[in-house]
């Protein structure tokens, strides 16, 4: 295949991709009007960019809003409580059809790479079976990292380090955990060891949901980011929502961005969730509940946006458009600025791509996957600012989806 016109990020120009055997053979700068053969595509003169990554999801629980009842409350708590609920009746096939209708959902919007936390407070660890099974029946859809995720706690849920060992032993990924949700901040600290050990143990990535409440008093990022450090192991480390740290007063966190920078460790935001938990038990003026999205990536750390929930008891919406998620966050935190909007991107792409470690095997360089987007925009400003859509999403240099953008027309005139 034989991609035209392609404007690329950061680049002068237009450019054309040449795709072989699923791999990216060449990419030229454009010197003569190319010739356009039948297999080959023309972006038209808009973005080619590397697929979007979806860092942070829970495929097990979406599409269960409302069952077996609605979190009324808005709150996080209330959405585990819901979560509990509808869990003691989940089966292998109804995970399984759920998360095949939100992959292709995922996929329809150029998502290519997927991290998803499957619960594995669950005895049977019913919902981590079937997610085995559809990462390897997705491979022509996404790429799939399993999260053992204790949503209930490690110390806090009966038999629960057992539990998150055997889910590892099982195939999962990535060692997850919920510190904050312990009953103790002692049980919570040893939470972080014993994950952290699990990991280092077993050669495994890191994706920790770390202080997701208003609670200035909530520190456990500092805990995470040291065994990081001490252990050398920040590259294979994510602190998941982190939205404490909006709480956090500036004194505190001129101390912790030290450590956080020395650690290495990546960040994942979830903003539409965040925004929509957080700040609950606030009168007014109401926090916003979200990390510190822009300082952290001021101070050179890595930072990228996630959705988190489609259709479940913490969050009601969602429809897997990750863009819809990118432009709430650059409103949230207060990055509609220059810079930002030219750069806006990076949050859904190579951001997320480094903190799920996918190395050589995500990004437009020659011998790389030949996976890719033709968005409909010609830039990341006039992506967010149309609210733009990928034309084309390809896969191993093959056609997966393409979407044809509605047409508008006028009656009775134009001005």
């Amino acid at each position: 295949m034989h991609i035209i016109n392609a404007r690329l990020r950061n680049q002068e120009g237009l450019h054309e991709l040449h795709l072989e055997n699923g791999l990216i053979s060449s990419i030229a700068r454009q010197t003569e009007a190319p010739t356009l053969g039948p297999d080959d595509l023309d972006a038209g003169g808009n973005l080619v960019i590397p697929p979007f990554v979806e860092p942070h999801i829970h495929l097990d629980a979406t599409l269960t809003a409302g069952e077996p009842r609605w979190n009324m409350s808005g709150t996080l708590f209330e959405g585990i409580e819901c979560w509990s609920e509808r869990k003691v009746t989940i089966t292998e096939e109804d995970t399984k059809t759920r998360t095949r209708k939100t992959l292709q959902a995922l996929a329809a919007h150029g998502i290519q790479h997927v991290r998803t936390h499957v619960d594995v407070t669950d005895p049977q660890l019913t919902a981590l079976k079937a997610m085995l099974e559809v990462r390897e029946e997705s491979r022509h859809l996404v790429d799939m990292q399993i999260v053992a995720f204790p949503q209930e706690g490690i110390e806090s849920y009966r038999n629960g380090r057992e539990l998150m060992e055997e889910a590892i032993r099982m195939g999962a990924d990535v060692v997850g955990g919920i510190p904050h949700f312990e009953y103790t901040r002692d049980q919570g600290v040893s939470s972080v060891k014993f994950l952290m050990d699990l990991a280092e143990r077993t050669g495994c990535l890191v994706d920790v949901h770390c202080d997701e409440t208003d609670d200035p008093h909530s520190r456990f990022l500092e805990v995470l980011a040291e065994e990081a450090r001490s252990r050398d192991m920040g590259s294979r480390v994510t602190a998941s929502h982190t939205t404490a740290m909006g709480s956090y007063d500036n004194a505190y966190c001129a101390k912790l961005f030290r450590l956080l920078g020395h650690s290495g460790i990546s960040f994942v935001s979830c903003p539409t969730e965040s925004i929509h938990l957080q700040g609950r038990y606030d009168n007014f003026p109401k926090r916003r509940g979200v990390t510190r999205v822009n300082e952290l990536l001021e101070a050179g750390m890595n930072v990228c946006f996630g959705q988190d929930s489609i259709v479940d008891p913490w969050y009601p919406l969602g429809n897997g458009n990750i863009l819809r998620v990118l432009e709430a966050g650059l409103h949230i935190c207060h990055m509609l600025g220059y810079r930002n909007l030219q750069s806006a991107l990076d949050l859904v792409t190579d951001n997320s791509a480094r903190a799920m470690a996918l190395g050589d095997r995500y990004g437009l360089e020659r011998g790389r996957p030949a996976n890719l987007l033709i968005l409909s925009a010609d830039s990341d400003y006039e992506v967010i600012r149309s609210q733009g859509l990928p034309l084309y999403s390809i896969r191993d240099g093959k056609v997966l989806v393409k979407r044809t953008m509605p047409e508008v027309e006028f009656f009775g005139g134009q001005l």
